[in-house]
């Protein structure tokens, strides 16, 4: 009970892990990896993860704190995120009700993971309390690697990393209230070899909401040069993204260290006040319903 328990789904671009496992290592109780034990993605397509990465996993984990769990993570006959949301309650189960349960992607590398710890569990009267809530944090999506950098969204989004009670309805999402902290993220999300961001598109949970063609059209045609000439570059509403800004770095660790030293890289406190208020009385209001 009450320990920081950390999940993350392995599928085809399990290397990335490398880079998101270290941050958050020294600051979890336990680590767990949910691994399809018959190598499928969400969609049915087969995946290859090589011994040289449960090797590395073997050798980093010194603490003897990372598990791996294998399920039949893939149903036929499920939408991808019908499956997603199976995977998600069936590890969140596996890490233990009752604990904190955060669920991070393969492509989410925490900036100080040591700062959200020390909140959740400062927090810890939410772990037995009846009402479910969410803790969320803030991600800045990289677009597309380019010559000499990264092309990242020019805003942050929010995600959901935490929760007393996994009742995930979309991806992590839980409709429930949520509560926003500052810890900030980066999400490599889309910046990928053409070939892996099209395994991406196709087996991921929104794979049938994605105008698969118009998107890479784009992502095509955007680079270092013109990316200030054009706009709207999100996935599902182009709009929800308007506008990119290059970082400049000639390796992810390099670029990651940017964005850590860059001072625009903050949420505002009044920001966070106004979202949580925003939250506790949208469902205060419901309950009193």
């Amino acid at each position: 009970m009450n320990k920081i328990q950390v999940g993350f789904l392995v599928s085809y671009d399990y290397e990335l892990l490398k880079f998101a496992i270290p941050p958050i290592y020294d600051n979890s109780d336990e680590i767990f990896l949910a691994i399809d034990k018959n190598r499928k993605t969400w969609n049915g397509s087969d995946i290859h993860i090589d011994d040289s990465f449960f090797q590395w996993i073997k050798e980093f984990d010194v603490k003897n704190k990372i598990h791996i769990y294998e399920e039949s993570f893939y149903v036929e006959g499920f939408s991808t995120m019908e499956c997603e949301i199976r995977e998600r309650k069936l590890l969140a189960e596996k890490m233990g009700i009752g604990n904190w349960l955060i669920q991070l992607d393969s492509d989410e590398y925490f900036f100080d993971f040591k700062s959200f710890v020390e909140y959740l569990k400062a927090n810890n009267h939410f772990l037995t309390s009846k009402e479910h809530i969410q803790i969320c944090c803030f991600k800045i999506n990289q677009y597309k690697n380019v010559k000499g950098g990264v092309l990242y969204v020019d805003k942050f989004d929010k995600f959901m990393v935490a929760t007393n009670k996994p009742n995930y309805k979309v991806g992590r999402h839980g409709k429930c209230r949520s509560i926003y902290v500052s810890s900030i993220a980066l999400h490599d999300c889309l910046s990928r070899e053409r070939e892996d961001l099209i395994k991406k598109l196709d087996n991921w949970g929104h794979n049938s909401d994605i105008d698969k063609d118009s998107f890479m059209k784009k992502w095509d045609a955007v680079n270092e040069t013109n990316y200030h000439e054009h706009e709207g570059f999100f996935y599902l509403e182009p709009m929800h993204w308007k506008t990119l800004k290059f970082m400049p770095g000639n390796s992810l660790d390099e670029i990651l260290t940017n964005f850590k030293n860059d001072k625009s890289m903050k949420i505002s406190s009044w920001f966070l006040i106004k979202k949580n208020f925003g939250q506790w009385f949208k469902f205060l209001f419901k309950k009193s319903k």
